[in-house]
């Protein structure tokens, strides 16, 4: 799944982006999506890992909310990210809410499969997770967010009904491939594809807030995949 290019520019290259929703760190570096998919000839293409599934959900608790509180700091700190205080303040302290990466997870294909809209359906689900605290895994908020996006109602829910469950966990075995493929230890990974199928990892941590510097080195690296 992923975003395509204008249809008048064809494709030089493939980013390959293994995240998860959950991911504080995908947040961190939704900027540098954002600058990839406006480099012309560039297709994204959205990998999600599945961190949080399975017999890794959890409810958040107290222990859950010191852990994690230093990393968003850290996040913010690094790439300007906003965190909000229902997030903080609200989600932090909500002990029947339920941390599952499948739910948004199938919400983001969906999502693809009705309008190619992929990217900003995980855009919208991060922000309604880390600045505005709300409940992520429940299929009702995320059918809220498909709508705050434009997507039709009715497509979306059949969609998203079609895809959860086995559809969504092959998803996340191919991606798993495609995280091994890249040399990736975590999400987030970027991974560049040149026509040849030549795949080259990028290193993003260094990028987090500096997309110029970031839209620079993937014309660079699509240039020399190109020659």
């Amino acid at each position: 799944m992923g975003t395509m290019p204008d249809k008048t520019t064809r494709p030089r290259a493939t980013l390959h982006y293994i995240f998860d929703p959950l991911c504080g760190w995908c947040y961190a570096a939704a900027p540098l999506v954002g600058a990839a998919r406006a480099i012309p000839g560039l297709q994204v293409e959205l990998h999600g890992g599945g961190m949080m599934t399975g017999t890794n959900r959890r409810t958040i608790t107290p222990e859950w909310r010191s852990h994690v509180i230093p990393h968003d700091r850290r996040i913010a700190e690094l790439s300007g990210q906003p965190f909000g205080a229902a997030y903080f303040d609200g989600l932090l302290n909500d002990g029947g809410a339920v941390l599952d990466s499948a739910p948004p997870l199938t919400a983001i294909l969906a999502a693809q499969a009705v309008a190619d809209r992929g990217v900003d359906m995980l855009d919208r689900v991060q922000r309604a997770h880390y600045v505005e605290g709300r409940r992520i895994a429940e299929p009702a908020v995320l059918h809220e967010l498909a709508q705050d996006i434009g997507l039709p109602a009715a497509g979306f829910a059949s969609a998203f009904q079609e895809l959860v469950g086995e559809s969504t966990f092959r998803h996340i075995a191919f991606s798993r491939q495609w995280l091994a493929r890249a040399d990736g230890r975590g999400f987030p990974t970027f991974a560049l594809e040149a026509p040849t199928a030549q795949v080259t990892p990028i290193d993003a941590g260094r990028y987090l807030g500096q997309t110029a510097a970031w839209t620079t080195q993937l014309e660079r690296l699509m240039a020399e995949a190109g020659r």
